[in-house]
């Protein structure tokens, strides 16, 4: 399903393939020869999502552009199934395999590998050829690369790179206090653009 949002509407290659049951919504542009597999979200939440020529992206991933930063796809990336990604660069020929997940301001250099349920945090940059094992967090700039049980580890890097106040603009409340009405106000207002989104026949 294509769907015009915030005066924007989705734009594919001819020689690309969209699956009947993706969702391209707003200023998505799909580039020459690539694929956009069953139950796929690619949404320009004020800012664009665009494909490189024949990459491909899987079952079920969400990819969202968002104001501050737009998600950028190279050339030949395949994103696998169920996976996340949300306003990040993904440079060429890389590899997110299935449940990898990739935030805000990240950026993952060219040939890179993002395995299994891998995470690359919010701002993270890898350099070319970096490896992201099986379920692991790549966090920081320069990134660390760290197993999921060292997590005093990741919130020793991941809090200075101020989740809540890079991705919603809050400050992050005192122990006992919930970030969680900030966010759903913030976020629910932005996401109310969607009631006017018009299909593309």
């Amino acid at each position: 399903m294509l769907l015009a949002h915030e005066g924007r509407s989705p734009s594919v290659h001819p020689t690309a393939y969209v699956a009947p049951t993706a969702t391209l919504c707003g200023d998505v542009r799909v580039g020459a020869g690539c694929r956009v597999l069953f139950g796929a979200v690619l949404t320009a939440e004020g800012g664009p999502v665009e494909l490189g020529e024949s990459s491909i992206v899987m079952e079920n991933a969400v990819l969202r552009g968002t104001r501050r930063d737009p998600l950028t796809v190279g050339r030949q990336v395949l994103v696998g199934p169920t996976s996340y990604l949300s306003g990040c660069r993904i440079e060429d020929e890389v590899f997110l395999a299935t449940g990898s997940r990739v935030f805000n301001g990240a950026r993952i250099g060219v040939r890179s590998e993002v395995r299994i349920n891998g995470i690359v945090h919010l701002r993270t940059v890898l350099p070319a050829d970096s490896l992201v094992p099986i379920g692991w967090v790549a966090v920081g700039d320069p990134a660390r690369i760290l197993p999921p049980g060292e997590h005093e580890e990741i919130w020793s890097v991941q809090k200075e790179l101020d989740f809540p106040g890079y991705v919603f603009g809050l400050e992050r409340p005192p122990a006992g206090e919930s970030l969680m009405p900030g966010i759903a106000d913030r976020f629910g207002r932005s996401l109310a653009g969607h009631r006017d989104d018009e299909p593309i026949s």
